[in-house]
């Protein structure tokens, strides 16, 4: 007599300690325990032999989906096919989809990547993986997805108006496929066929200050009242000695030589892939009287951090990267707000580069203190040269003319020719 709900529910378990069976029809039946845990089973023979096949456990599976999963497992029997292995096999591969999936493999990829990285770098990568990629194309089985199914989720960053994070994503997903092709996870790597499918972003520079406007700022940045000690310090070092601004919030006391006017930015702190920095040199930087008088003033301060540029919030931590860009905002030279005109962080390199070689002081030194490398490779391998006495005189030049720039405000001529000498004691 088939089960029913009600017999089901009214079943209590065995007060004997023993299992109870209660019968469905075509080998289907529930077992109750002793505890009162109740599990669906189904009983059928394959190769002359008697096998069960667990169906779930009530209530969680109903009678109705009991009896579902019965039937589906009689048509498996009637094609030949053995309900226990089909699920086995199933599971395989599940696993094997699920080892094989676009995200796994980009995890995979991401965690060999890493290492190379900087944590920052690594952790941005996967945020935008998890973003862009992830939501369409995370659980999809790799070697089943086509150039349009990439596209189109390239296409809705496109739209976006995020074109160098679009370009980016097609970069990464190239090199997960990549990855997926050299282990035999796909066959074919349908981000290289994209190459040529995304809109090419105009680059444009950096917004930075030309001559002609560098005096007004000059003056505005002298008379602004709201700036702490330590973010002006900030400010004259990045503009006189245009260092990066991830390398300067960075720098700590241990680093800076007051005597011998020297600041020396170590590998780790420096723009260079992870892998490299165990192998490159840290870079020198002359420090200018002007910056030197107001680091010692800033060190005659005690502080609980070894930064010279501290986190007002975290003194034992450092200032805080976008500090320059928020205080031009409020300057009226950046962000939203660009009532005299825009500039970022990173424009002040710009200027001090146009500025100096327009003026006629030397490429190479110029180069060599913006800590760029060497584009000819073998040019770099024989050009070694610090030029340290030559930027050290450089950047005095370039720092009395910034003086010279806030007190006349305007603009006056500017010759590498007025560099003092070298010396010759």
């Amino acid at each position: 007599m088939p089960l029913t709900n009600v017999v089901i529910t009214n079943t209590k378990p065995s007060d004997q300690g023993k299992s109870i069976k209660l019968a469905d029809g075509g080998g289907l039946y529930l077992l109750i325990t002793p505890k009162g845990a109740r599990y669906w089973r189904l009983k059928y023979r394959w190769a002359g032999k008697e096998k069960l096949l667990a169906l779930g456990v009530f209530p969680e599976i109903s009678l109705k989906d009991a009896r579902a999963r019965r039937d589906a497992a009689r048509r498996l029997l009637d094609e030949g096919m053995d309900p226990s292995e089909k699920r086995r096999s199933d599971r395989v591969a599940a696993r094997v989809a699920a080892e094989s999936s676009f995200k796994a493999i980009a995890l995979e990829w991401h965690q060999a990547r890493a290492a190379e990285w900087a944590p920052r770098h690594a952790a941005s990568v996967l945020r935008t993986m998890e973003m862009y990629l992830f939501p369409d194309l995370g659980a999809r089985p790799i070697a089943e997805i086509e150039p349009m199914a990439l596209l189109d989720v390239l296409r809705k960053v496109e739209r976006a108006g995020k074109l160098d994070t679009a370009k980016r994503l097609r970069e990464r997903a190239e090199a997960i496929f990549r990855l997926a092709v050299a282990t035999g996870r796909a066959r074919h790597n349908p981000a290289a066929e994209l190459a040529d499918s995304l809109k090419v972003k105009i680059s444009k520079p950096r917004p930075a200050l030309r001559l002609d406007e560098l005096p007004a700022f000059l003056v505005a940045l002298r008379d602004n009242q709201s700036l702490t000690p330590h973010t002006r310090a900030l400010f004259l070092v990045v503009i006189t000695c245009f260092t990066r601004i991830g390398e300067t919030v960075r720098a700590e006391w241990e680093h800076i030589d007051l005597k011998n006017g020297i600041w020396t930015i170590p590998a780790q702190n420096r723009k260079i892939k992870t892998t490299l920095k165990h192998i490159t040199p840290p870079h020198l930087v002359p420090l200018p009287t002007q910056v030197l008088d107001a680091l010692s003033q800033l060190r005659a301060h005690p502080q609980a951090g070894p930064y010279v540029f501290p986190n007002h919030h975290k003194p034992r931590s450092h200032m805080s990267e976008a500090t320059l860009l928020k205080a031009l905002e409020r300057m009226g030279y950046g962000g939203k707000n660009t009532k005299h005109g825009n500039v970022v962080t990173h424009g002040f390199r710009a200027t001090a580069s146009t500025i100096l070689n327009e003026a006629g002081f030397n490429p190479d030194a110029v180069e060599r203190q913006l800590s760029h490398r060497e584009p000819n490779q073998v040019r770099a391998a024989y050009n070694r040269a610090a030029y340290m006495e030559e930027r050290r005189r450089m950047l005095q030049c370039w720092a009395d003319y910034l003086d010279r720039l806030t007190v006349e405000k305007r603009t006056v001529p500017f010759l590498a020719a007025d560099m003092a000498p070298a010396s010759t004691a």
